[in-house]
């Protein structure tokens, strides 16, 4: 069996944990392969409903094994609490379900306070960090001073390091941000707990993951965040700090791209964003209130992480289109078609304008988007509650014809849709 990645195409958010709980059905393992608990996926199962930011969503499937990759960054604080929430759930969580790897690194205090230190020294040109300390423990990655999950077999040497990754950290907080500095007694005492807690899980997760693909095993890796927030080809500088697009999963895992088979684009059926950077579809007012939702219900439009209303728009193609580019997808899955409902008209942007000019793609990549203008093509919305919908002969015509103008226009097929934050509500099109 192959190596299936499953990527967000958008911003983050676009519902992947449900297409990844909906593929790990028949996977052996499910791997996170980028980022930390920046992420947030949101799984329902039954009247269950479980929020994930480190553990990989397919583990809520009983029969897999959850990898976190060498491409992630741990807070070990929160990957103990997911742990025991999911136990709570009614999960089994054991050393034989979870597995870390050792080349995986760790989020400490230091990073979280860094995190917030550089972020208030930007001032009205804050990124919308979510201030979790993940762009610090990949900057102390690329600078060669990370702490790693396999430190964490040796106690004393790992406490050690941890003292003084405190000290070095502390110089430039009081330095260079005039903010607090931590005790590296406290912090190596906490971390040693978490040690002592997680050394069971830590193995050689990419040697899992060549032994179950040549055992014909079904392997699925899972991104965190969206295209548009790549660290290399997202909307710079308004980006997360590694690859959460599909050749991420190659580096992030440690195998090779001969395995890859299927490269599933997750987008919702409309367009959301959290922290700042362009927007050109951004909708404000009632119709914006519109699409987000409340925040009454969990699948609402608030950040799982954050709990910051998203901003929302009209489906883009323009960067629907280069999300495809960047990736290579096989197929696409579109999430939330049921919000749609009710609405009298539906707009999809097709392209830009600027300066007297269209534009059916970007010109220099996602480059000061923030000055185009988009070009929307509008048809007619459907009045039925689709969300019972389980076929596609089950969907009204202005909901086909609205799939359909997502696949013209961006020339790959629609091959799943959700109608619901239910596992059930889904619509395959997979063999229309």
């Amino acid at each position: 069996m192959p190596l299936d990645i499953v990527v967000g195409a958008q911003w983050g958010d676009e519902g992947k944990g449900r297409m990844v709980d909906l593929f790990a059905e028949k996977a052996s393992i499910v791997a996170r392969y980028s980022g930390g608990d920046n992420a947030g996926h949101t799984v329902t199962v039954g009247e269950k409903i479980f929020k994930l930011h480190l553990v990989p969503s397919g583990l809520a499937r009983p029969h897999t094994v959850g990898i976190l990759g060498n491409g992630v960054v741990i807070n070990p604080n929160t990957l103990l609490k997911e742990m025991n929430m999911l136990r709570d759930g009614g999960l089994e969580i054991n050393p034989s379900r979870l597995v870390i790897s050792p080349n995986a690194h760790l989020i400490t205090p230091v990073h979280r306070a860094l995190d917030a230190a550089q972020e208030a020294q930007r001032g009205k040109d804050q990124i919308g960090t979510t201030l979790r300390g993940i762009g610090p423990a990949y900057m102390d990655k690329s600078a060669r001073r990370g702490l790693r999950a396999v430190e964490m077999l040796d106690e004393e040497a790992f406490a050690d390091a941890i003292q003084m990754h405190v000290n070095f950290a502390n110089k430039e907080l009081t330095g260079v941000y005039g903010a607090e500095p931590l005790d590296p007694d406290m912090v190596a005492a906490e971390y040693l707990e978490y040690a002592r807690k997680l050394k069971a899980y830590i193995g050689d997760a990419s040697g899992m993951i060549e032994r179950a693909l040549q055992d014909r095993q079904y392997v699925l890796a899972e991104g965190a965040q969206g295209t548009l927030l790549d660290l290399d080809q997202g909307t710079y500088p308004f980006v997360t700090s590694s690859n959460p697009t599909a050749p991420g999963a190659l580096v992030g895992l440690g195998v090779g791209p001969a395995w890859v088979h299927e490269i599933v684009g997750v987008t919702k059926a409309f367009q959301t964003r959290v922290g700042e950077g362009g927007f050109p579809t951004e909708l404000s007012g009632e119709m914006a209130t519109r699409l987000r939702g409340t925040g009454a219900n969990p699948w609402d439009e608030y950040g799982t992480t954050t709990g910051r209303p998203r901003r929302v728009g009209w489906l883009d193609m323009v960067l629907l289109r280069y999300a495809m580019r960047v990736n290579t997808f096989t197929a696409l899955a579109l999430t939330k078609l049921d919000i749609l409902s009710g609405l009298p008209t539906i707009k999809l942007c097709v392209g830009y304008r600027r300066d007297g000019k269209t534009f059916a793609d970007l010109p220099l990549g996602l480059h000061e988007i923030d000055t185009f203008t988009p070009v929307y093509d509008e048809m007619p919305g459907w009045e039925e509650d689709i969300q019972s919908a389980r076929t596609p002969d089950d969907l009204p015509p202005q909901a086909l014809a609205y799939i359909r103008a997502i696949e013209k226009s961006a020339g790959i097929h629609v091959g799943w849709v959700s109608v619901g934050p239910e596992r059930d509500q889904m619509v395959s099109f997979a063999d229309a």
